[in-house]
């Protein structure tokens, strides 16, 4: 009997594997694969939500107007040059979508978030991938990709999941060297962990050139992972391709109403970018007193850390061993990260028990 056959590149596709929470045998860990915020949501985010989430009878509004003239007034940028979506993966699947299909190109850098792999594939496009700079990303390792075909350039900056960081001047560069017919999308998800002298300038590209297109995320800083809410800025003919397939009401009212909560809670965001700071800080130097063990740590500026395994211990003995003192980070060999673990910083309590169980486990290695 004849059935239906998924289309060849649909079939091509990894699954994404989301980080673990609990181990094997289904003991819960303390959940440090997913870089979510440790310290939650701001509390006005959360009474927010509690207090949407009684009104379910209603449609939510189809294009978050509110949510949107929120952020322009954050950021100083055109209402109507915002688009939001379910998460910015969904937004990066837009992107996709609307500006590639067979035949064309999508070009990311090796270590790229693992969403563009499956974005480009998705729609029948070829993922190309250029060649990583000790593990972040090389500007001119992607120009030399670029063709006729190519069509959409993804760029996590800072990126997930190396944490490493392109200057405002390496993006300029990085732009003014592609064809206007590719759109350039700049991938900002972890963007509130920066620095005030450490912007990029994408927001800045986006609003003066027709072929950038920034993505955000409520699911990092702002601890709204669960609502899946996402955005994206570009100019009002890029947003209209992309509206035109957006799906209708993508956006909950319990989402939108929290998330406009989470952009006024400059308080709450200013203490999560210092805890996390000084814990990232302190993991990172607990971790460099094993390098002679082996361990190398790639400098970050967000909020976890790609740990190299380059030793007598492996990447995958240590995070087999990690579950076993109840620790979940994550194991990304799906991603030519075979030697390496990225680690969330989580609480004082959990940073603290997870530099002690990585201590232990590397010592007893050898």
């Amino acid at each position: 009997m004849s059935a239906p056959k998924p289309k060849d590149w649909i079939m091509g596709i990894a699954p994404y594997v989301p980080g673990k929470s609990s181990g094997d045998d289904g003991k819960k860990l303390v959940k440090l694969s997913a870089n979510e915020n440790p310290l939650g949501c701001s509390p006005a985010a959360g009474a927010a939500l509690n207090a949407a989430s009684a009104s379910v009878d209603r449609y939510p509004d189809p294009g978050s107007t509110k949510l949107r003239q929120a952020i322009a007034d954050k950021y100083d940028l055109d209402a109507a040059r915002i688009i939001c979506g379910t998460g910015s993966d969904d937004v990066l699947h837009l992107a996709a979508n609307a500006f590639s299909g067979p035949g064309d190109e999508i070009i990311y850098v090796r270590y790229g978030f693992a969403v563009y792999d499956i974005a480009a594939r998705r729609y029948g496009g070829t993922p190309v991938i250029a060649d990583d700079a000790d593990y972040g990303t090389d500007v001119d390792a992607i120009l030399a990709k670029v063709n006729d075909r190519t069509r959409v350039v993804f760029v996590a900056n800072p990126n997930n999941p190396t944490g490493t960081f392109s200057s405002r001047q390496q993006i300029a560069r990085l732009h003014a060297g592609l064809p206007g017919h590719v759109l350039l999308v700049l991938d900002g998800a972890y963007a509130e962990y920066l620095e005030t002298d450490e912007d990029d300038g994408a927001l800045e590209l986006a609003g003066t050139k027709a072929n950038v297109l920034v993505t955000r995320t409520f699911s990092k800083i702002h601890g709204l992972a669960a609502e899946r809410i996402g955005w994206g800025y570009a100019s009002a003919e890029i947003i209209d391709a992309m509206n035109r397939i957006r799906l209708p009401f993508n956006v909950t009212t319990a989402g939108q109403q929290a998330a406009l909560a989470a952009l006024a809670a400059d308080d709450f965001v200013t203490h999560s970018r210092n805890h996390n700071r000084q814990w990232r800080q302190w993991l990172s130097d607990e971790l460099h007193a094993l390098g002679n063990h082996g361990l190398r740590i790639i400098p970050s500026h967000t909020n976890f850390l790609l740990v190299l395994f380059e030793g007598q211990l492996t990447a995958e003995q240590a995070n087999k061993a990690l579950m076993d003192k109840g620790y979940a980070v994550r194991w990304l060999p799906g991603q030519g990260l075979v030697n390496g673990l990225r680690m969330t910083i989580g609480t004082e309590e959990e940073t603290r028990g997870l530099a002690e169980a990585l201590r232990d486990i590397v010592l007893a290695a050898g």
